[in-house]
């Protein structure tokens, strides 16, 4: 499967972007994006994933399907874009990461450091979880973004999503907002999408995970937002922490109403 990815990666940066006068940066990125858009490697974590979530493991020799995402035990179709959601075995709100690791030790009775093992895949060392989430995600395809705020605690996650989005720190003084709360702004080649704009929101939020050419691996929403911890030189988040799982309820719920389509494609 890896080396498929990286054949693929490999031949895709032979494609160029020069070739279209006259055009914005941003029409040329779309024009490669679409290019690339038959024969997505995040098929293959997909395939994987879905064995994943079928085989038996841990000390009881249990699959993952009776693992309950939010509609019901082994019910994957529809359950991401209604992630995340207050699950009342818990009292609390997850996201499908937080999710997938407490099935993982409830139903698999793996521990919780085997569960969370390997949250981020790398070359010769596969993330299981990765695998899981592109599966899952991919079962939600063409449905709409509907995340709840109606329980207490729900609302309770989109307000302190909100407030950590606008929260400044770290050695910049950055934060969430400084890069995506206004429209047209860009680094470099990239543009910069405005999550307070819902028609950006939903673009954004409806095509992750994705698969990363630069790093030949599908890549979650956990990850995305670590990395742009890093890129705000925070503190790196615990991973699948109650603060990360708030700033995707914030930014999930502010795409409400997009179509999913994901996993996608990114540089």
């Amino acid at each position: 499967m890896r080396l498929i990815a990286s054949i693929f990666a490999a031949l895709i940066t032979m494609i160029p972007l020069q070739g279209f006068a006259g055009n914005s940066s941003t029409d040329e990125i779309a024009k490669y994006r679409q290019l690339l858009a038959d024969g997505n490697p995040a098929e293959l974590w997909e395939m994987r994933g879905e064995e994943l979530w079928k085989k038996k493991i841990g000390p009881q020799s249990v699959s993952l399907e009776q693992c309950d995402l939010g509609k019901g035990p082994g019910v994957v179709k529809g359950a991401y874009v209604e992630l995340p959601r207050y699950f009342k075995d818990v009292n609390k709100v997850m996201d499908l990461e937080q999710r997938l690791i407490h099935c993982r030790i409830t139903l698999q009775k793996l521990t919780p450091e085997q569960a969370a093992a390997v949250p981020f895949g790398s070359t010769g060392n596969p993330s299981d979880i990765e695998a899981l989430v592109a599966y899952i995600t991919a079962a939600s395809r063409g449905m709409k973004i509907a995340v709840s705020t109606t329980h207490p605690k729900e609302q309770a996650a989109y307000e302190l999503g909100k407030r950590f989005f606008f929260y400044r720190a770290g050695a910049h003084d950055f934060a969430c907002a400084t890069c995506h709360s206004k429209d047209k702004q860009r680094i470099r080649l990239q543009e910069l999408p405005n999550l307070l704009n819902r028609t950006d929101a939903q673009n954004t939020y409806s095509t992750w995970p994705a698969y990363r050419v630069s790093q030949g691996e599908v890549r979650s929403m956990q990850h995305r937002l670590s990395d742009c911890m890093r890129q705000q030189r925070f503190p790196e988040p615990r991973y699948a922490s109650d603060t990360i799982t708030a700033l995707i309820m914030f930014m999930a719920k502010n795409a409400e109403g997009g179509v999913y389509d994901a996993p996608a494609l990114k540089r």
